[in-house]
């Protein structure tokens, strides 16, 4: 498989043809969705979901389906014909990729804001994203890990115990967009120091195998 990691939280996966992105949010490359086949969208924040160009990418591949959870499918409107809710604990086939959804709810920004619905995804037992999340997924056997670095709702430490706990082979930044280059450069530091796995964080459109 081939792993590409666009702006922020977008990730796209590519196999025999076989295309998956998950996230793709008001931060990432339209770019992302090129040629698209499954959709995968972790919770309702704009950062995570842009409805608009999920429409046009549908637009040009109507075969294309996407997976969500229940509540952001409700808030896709003429989308939702396309749209298959999932729920954590759920295996499911999506373009041709096994997928398991994870949590079920969006870590805490703060006590006084609802807290919404979020999906981590496992692709292929491999590659795992877990939106705005800390949820571990058990029993999986993690080659690459994509983790939040920076948001309202996590400190470093968490980053770090989150990697520790997942015990990936490999972990990338993911939630990256929120910082200057100088922040950025801290967590690289704190992240490679102290994470306890291989560590990096990929430039917008730079592609790994997994």
């Amino acid at each position: 498989m081939r792993v590409t990691k666009f702006s922020h939280s977008c990730v796209r996966v590519a196999r025999d043809g076989a295309v998956l992105v998950i996230d793709p949010g008001g931060f990432s490359e339209l770019a992302a969705l090129n040629d698209v086949d499954a959709i995968l969208v972790t919770h309702e924040h704009v950062d995570h979901l842009d409805v608009d160009k999920l429409a046009d990418a549908l637009d040009k591949r109507p075969e294309a389906k996407v997976y969500t959870h229940a509540e952001v499918a409700a808030k896709l409107g003429a989308l939702n014909g396309v749209v298959r809710t999932v729920s954590a604990g759920e295996t499911f086939s999506a373009a041709g990729f096994q997928v398991q959804a994870y949590g079920g709810w969006h870590a805490v920004i703060h006590p006084d804001l609802p807290v919404v619905p979020n999906l981590g995804f496992l692709v292929e037992g491999r590659i795992y994203h877990p939106g705005d999340s800390f949820d571990v997924p058990l029993d999986a056997d993690i080659e690459c890990l994509f983790v939040p670095v920076s948001a309202p709702w996590l400190k470093a430490s968490e980053a770090i115990d989150f990697v520790r706990s997942v015990a990936p082979r490999r972990a990338y930044a993911l939630h990256d967009a929120l910082l200057n280059d100088n922040g950025l450069g801290l967590l690289d530091r704190l992240m490679g120091q102290y994470s306890g796995t291989e560590y990096s964080r990929l430039v917008p459109g730079e592609t790994v195998d997994a």
